[in-house]
């Protein structure tokens, strides 16, 4: 049996390049509601593809005004085709480390809270949202981090609920990602006309195509 995932890996390789010569795929959804986990999975399923987790670009300080660090790291030089080089922020030292590169593939992953902020949008070849109600997904996410990150997790809702507020992804989702027991359901997002696409799910294999 195909892994549950491959089908939805051969669609995305079937797209067209959005930048450069890569097919680039934004994971986005409230923090907590399982973005890496997913981003993991579907990486996997495309044979390895490479995953930018925006919590490297974000910072302390930075929590979402990081759109043109992102843009000339990664975006520019995938955009000409060359290898990119990021630097990664250390959480714990609260200090950006050593390059790392990102070199241009088929299909590339970006997850994280704002993947698909507008400034983004044009160089997505999908977007893709967890469909996790906010409050569920930041409940989540405080208890996966504990009560040493209350603080951190205070503000971290603060400055989400502005970000979405003025900048919302959701409505200009291709694909919402629903979880459930044994693994993933994929429907139309806000953006695809209706009858556009079929209902997926990711849990025992795919029927359909979107």
């Amino acid at each position: 049996m195909s892994h549950p995932l491959s089908d939805l890996a051969r669609a995305l390789r079937r797209l067209p390049p959005s930048c450069g010569p890569v097919r680039l795929v934004g994971v986005d959804g409230h923090a907590g509601s399982g973005k890496s986990t997913f981003a993991g999975r579907l990486a996997a399923a495309l044979g390895g593809a490479p995953v930018l987790h925006l919590d490297d670009i974000a910072s302390h300080e930075e929590l979402f005004d990081w759109t043109q660090r992102l843009l000339d790291q990664v975006i520019e030089p995938l955009r000409r085709g060359a290898t990119a080089r990021y630097a990664p922020y250390d959480w714990r030292a609260r200090r950006f480390g050593p390059p790392r590169p990102l070199p241009p593939a088929p299909v590339t992953l970006i997850e994280g809270v704002g993947a698909g902020r507008r400034a983004l949008r044009p160089f997505l070849a999908r977007l893709l949202w967890m469909e996790l109600p906010r409050e569920e997904a930041w409940a989540r996410g405080r208890s996966r981090d504990g009560e040493e990150q209350r603080e951190f997790w205070d503000g971290w809702v603060r400055a989400e609920r502005r970000h979405f507020a003025d900048d919302p992804s959701r409505p200009y989702a291709d694909l919402l990602v629903h979880q459930v027991t044994g693994g993933y359901q994929v429907l139309p997002g806000p953006v695809r006309r209706p009858g556009e696409d079929q209902h997926v799910t990711l849990r025992d294999g795919l029927s359909s195509m979107w």
